[in-house]
């Protein structure tokens, strides 16, 4: 256990960060719920959608560079995805709700040793990535996509971003520190400014704007890295500055510190992995229809992954209020939060898909012109059948985050295990069993939605976070 290094502290912009802090952990734990929860999650929300259009302008940006660039960016986008639902959501999950629960304990010396863990598993896990990427990025992408222009794409790509990805690790884990403080104001500005800065940046370093040098992939993705960049430097500086309302100062994390951070995050990046192996085995179920059914489905699945934000908006304050409810021992209470967030998240979500459902072309002709009738008709199809069951997964994704303040991720992942093998198991069955054609994809992905949400949600309902 690490020293409480905020004592003795008396004056200063400590004093009143930490005075800060208490509040926002005494209202995290006493007020109102669902005030305080939409109070904390508005801005998580608004941050969260704006950083969800990186991946629209990063795909307009491609297709300005050519359709072998655009292919490229398809191939490498699996392993980006997967690097920010690591470090924002799985990792930074855990570091969240590590933090949140040595608050609800009054234990700010634990906080401040999770700050530093938080770190140094950032650094060990950008190491890793870049270590993987060279030796196995080019055979991945050829297997995926094969040899040629497009694989070179990616590469290009990956070559800049994942060396560069320990910005986008530890700007992430150091704002959800901050998130489990109760801090969503400042850690979502920092992310909205990151989002602000990615785009024009990415565009300028690809295109080559305002005389810029035009480096194609390698500056689309170095304009991502440039932007965490600076807002891991505004992060780093908040928190050493004691703003997060404890001091680091002779903090020396213990072996306790990184298990709690890797027990739930271990747990989390493994249904995260599950998460973008069902999208790679779902195109790879619809491809088998040709392009323009491949073409359809991607327009919905994109769609379903914005979604994600929405429900991390929510989720990352559930991280928070359950985490802190769950130190301070009032279980019942953070079931509640779980509940009440969970629902909200599963009614937003599940409203914008039966929209979708009844009315699809508000979306697909946003990118799709009126003679492109095959894929407009496979993306009709997918929101007709799909679209109807987000609501089932943003309330497994709901609980997900929940689950993790609470430290409790088994079953999260077990729904996540169940999810794969639903929608891709019954596409197989359904394409050998019935004459559906692609229909059969898009019922299995609806059935895996559907059974996630529930087991999940079943699972909360029978245990109840007993330890």
């Amino acid at each position: 256990m690490v020293g409480d290094t905020t004592t003795g502290v008396s004056t200063g912009p400590l004093q009143a960060a930490a005075a800060s802090r208490a509040a926002r952990t005494h209202a995290i734990l006493h007020d109102p719920i669902a005030p305080t929860l939409a109070r904390l999650a508005a801005p998580n929300v608004i941050a969260m959608g704006v950083q969800a259009l990186i991946s629209i302008a990063e795909g307009y940006f491609a297709s300005r560079l050519g359709v072998d660039a655009l292919a490229g960016l398809a191939l490498v986008f699996p392993l980006v995805m997967l690097t920010q639902m690591l470090s924002a959501g799985a990792i930074g999950g855990a570091t969240s709700s590590a933090v949140a629960r040595a608050l609800g304990a009054g234990n700010t010396a634990r906080a401040s040793g999770v700050v530093i863990a938080a770190w140094i598993v950032g650094l060990g896990a950008s190491v890793a990535s870049i270590a993987l990427i060279a030796a196995f990025g080019r055979s991945t992408f050829e297997l995926l996509g094969g040899p040629g222009a497009a694989t070179d794409a990616a590469i290009a790509y990956a070559m800049v971003f994942f060396p560069g990805c320990v910005a986008i690790w530890i700007c992430h884990l150091t704002l959800s520190v901050v998130r489990g403080t109760g801090g969503m104001g400042f850690a979502s500005g920092v992310l909205l400014l990151v989002s602000l800065l990615t785009v024009p940046l990415a565009g300028a370093l690809s295109l080559g704007w305002g005389g810029l040098p035009a480096w194609g992939m390698s500056g689309l993705a170095l304009g991502a890295v440039l932007a965490h960049a600076v807002g891991a430097s505004i992060a780093i500086v908040y928190v050493l500055a004691g703003r997060a309302g404890f001091s680091l100062n002779r903090v020396r994390p213990d072996r306790t510190t990184f298990d709690d951070i890797l027990r739930v995050g271990g747990i989390a990046s493994a249904n995260s992995a599950l998460t973008v192996l069902t999208i790679v085995l779902m195109v790879g179920a619809v491809g088998r229809y040709g392009p323009d059914a491949l073409a359809g489905y991607g327009l919905g699945a994109r769609l379903e992954f914005l979604m994600i934000p929405v429900v991390f908006g929510i989720g990352a304050a559930m991280t928070a209020m359950v985490g802190t409810n769950m130190g301070a021992g009032q279980t019942a209470r953070a079931l509640s939060i779980a509940w009440i967030g969970s629902l909200a998240a599963a009614a937003i979500v599940g409203s914008i898909g039966l929209v979708a459902a009844l009315f699809p072309d508000l979306w697909l002709r946003m990118f799709l012109a009126p003679e492109a009738t095959g894929a407009l008709e496979a993306g009709r199809s997918y929101f007709r059948i799909v679209g109807p069951f987000y609501g089932f997964f943003a309330l497994g994704l709901a609980i997900y985050f929940a689950s993790q303040g609470a430290g409790r991720m088994m079953w999260p992942f077990l729904g996540g295990v169940l999810r794969i093998g639903v929608a891709f198991g019954g596409a197989i069955v359904l394409a050998d069993e019935t004459d559906l054609g692609m229909q059969s994809v898009y019922i299995a992905i609806a059935a895996g939605m559907f059974a996630y949400g529930t087991c999940i949600a079943g699972a909360l309902l029978r245990s109840k976070w007993r330890s």
